[in-house]
């Protein structure tokens, strides 16, 4: 379940920046942080976006506004693992 909310982090924050975030530089910046992004936490996910995030996007050249974060914010808490996405929903039928 873990891995699903690594996988919607990489999607929330490309939505908020306006382009896709290199997912694998984001997987090697939790293992930089010391965090396994295969058991990533609610709290850890949004320590991340509340801290380290502006310096990860800032090396490629992009930014969040304090409402974008906001929004982030609030997307990351809300996510639940548990319940399929569209996408699963669509492939199981």
């Amino acid at each position: 379940m873990s891995r699903r909310r690594f996988d919607h982090l990489v999607v929330e924050v490309s939505l908020a920046v306006g382009m896709r975030i290199p997912r694998y530089d984001l997987w090697l910046r939790f293992h930089e942080l010391g965090c396994d992004p295969e058991a990533l936490t609610p709290q850890m996910a949004a320590a991340f976006c509340d801290g380290p995030l502006h310096g990860f996007l800032a090396e490629f050249g992009l930014h969040l506004d304090r409402r974008a974060r906001r929004r982030l914010m609030r997307a990351i808490e809300r996510y639940d693992p548990t319940i399929p996405s569209p996408e699963e929903r669509l492939a199981s039928e």
